[in-house]
């Protein structure tokens, strides 16, 4: 069986589905295989949330550009969504996340972002302020429900607009002739295609060393962490219109969920999970999960929001992140390998930036300067990397997501955390 598209994308999460969205509003043909389903690893295990403070200026414009699209998703992709405009509270209870939080309001405004000082007092009904704590309001915060609903919309708009989807069809090599990519080869089909885009989540080093031909061998430099959320049962503690909250300095967020709350948090010691190094059939729903953890960093926020940590859960689960060594996306070419492109380097966040990133990917493939914005996230700008230093310098980027604050602060003068590389 042999199958011809323009572009051939490789994983088929929001990051996937969002490049073959998006090149086929361009009018190119597009296929899409996935080891397993669509959407089944990372993206429907995501928090949902969508956030406007950011680590810099084109991360600022990203996440507010894709909170846009995720907003009018049926005005553009013709498929409804349903989101909620809950807004979000930045909190931080000790003096330095104090300081760096004030700092970070006066940088995100002056890139765009709508960001005021607030009392929290009464804000949440699942938060009870100490009232020494000092809170930022960000209007422009969302959240998607359910995660899988997303993948849902960009599934059905991508149907109708021609969008092959292949599901439980493994990708075994991708194809070069004539020193440029030609193709993918999969466990049933042969498909030709000059543009290539690894998009396969926790998978995406293996995809990228797939490559055959005249190539070095090519390295994605990610390394794969776990993280985890926990939703309790329903509880009247717990209102709807209740807005998502990031308590920076203990490094967790909650939301409302399904009638309940949900909870997430960052690890200190962070797992890292390489899964070229697991049984040929691992997928996500083998990762090893530890509540008594999630409990433990609820305990950092028991005076404030007590229910995180007694309420009964009725999900806990986890995905894996995709870490760089600068906390900044992986998108963009692969130098090395023409043809070959590369959406990933997730940081936490891919879900949230999907609809952009995919849109500025599509652009840069059609050779649209506007694509050209993602050049600081191009795969090439690491150098060489040993994987030793990858899981070393990922684990860094995680422990420190919320060091600084929420999705990128950094300590004063560093101009965001997540885009310094750490010593070593």
């Amino acid at each position: 069986m042999a199958t011809r598209a323009d572009v051939a994308v490789i994983g088929a999460g929001a990051f996937g589905l969002s490049v073959a969205l998006h090149c086929a509003l361009r009018g190119r043909s597009v296929v899409v295989v996935d080891r397993a389903t669509a959407g089944s690893q990372a993206s429907r295990r995501a928090a949902g949330l969508f956030k406007s403070v950011q680590a810099d200026a084109l991360a600022t414009s990203l996440a507010r550009h894709s909170m846009d699209k995720v907003l009018r998703f049926e005005e553009w992709a013709g498929v409804p969504l349903d989101v909620h405009r809950s807004g979000s509270m930045l909190i931080a209870r000790t003096d330095k996340h104090k300081a760096i939080l004030r700092e970070e309001l006066e940088r995100s405004r002056a890139w765009g972002a709508e960001l005021a000082e607030t009392d929290p007092e009464g804000q949440a009904a699942y938060y009870r302020a100490a009232g020494s704590e000092y809170a930022v309001w960000c209007p422009e915060d969302v959240y998607v429900e359910e995660p899988a609903s997303l993948i849902q919309a960009y599934l059905a708009a991508c149907l109708r607009r021609d969008v092959q989807l292949f599901e439980h069809e493994a990708a075994v090599a991708v194809l070069a002739a004539g020193g440029r990519v030609t193709g993918v080869e999969t466990t049933a089909q042969h498909i030709d295609a000059p543009v290539v885009v690894d998009a396969a989540g926790a998978w995406v080093r293996q995809v990228a060393e797939m490559a055959r031909g005249p190539f070095p061998r090519c390295k994605v430099a990610v390394a794969p962490f776990r993280h985890q959320l926990l939703i309790t049962q329903p509880t009247a503690e717990v209102d709807v219109s209740d807005p998502i909250i990031r308590v920076i300095d203990a490094a967790v967020y909650l939301r409302p969920a399904r009638g309940g709350l949900m909870f997430g948090g960052f690890e200190p010691d962070p797992l890292p999970l390489d899964p070229r190094m697991q049984h040929d059939s691992f997928s996500t729903d083998d990762l090893p999960l530890d509540l008594d953890l999630l409990r433990r960093l609820a305990g950092q926020v028991s005076e404030e929001i007590p229910l995180a940590g007694y309420a009964p859960v009725a999900d806990h689960r986890g995905g894996l992140f995709t870490m760089t060594p600068d906390g900044r996306f992986v998108a963009g070419p692969v130098r090395e390998v023409p043809g070959l492109w590369v959406a990933s380097g997730c940081n936490g966040s891919g879900f949230s930036f999907s609809p952009a990133i995919g849109e500025a990917l599509a652009d840069w493939i059609a050779d649209d300067a506007a694509g050209a914005r993602l050049g600081p996230y191009a795969p090439s700008r690491f150098g060489h990397v040993t994987d030793d230093d990858l899981v070393k310098q990922g684990a860094w980027q995680y422990t420190h997501y919320y060091q600084g604050g929420s999705g990128g602060m950094g300590p004063p003068g560093s101009g965001g955390l997540r885009g310094v590389v750490p010593p070593g």
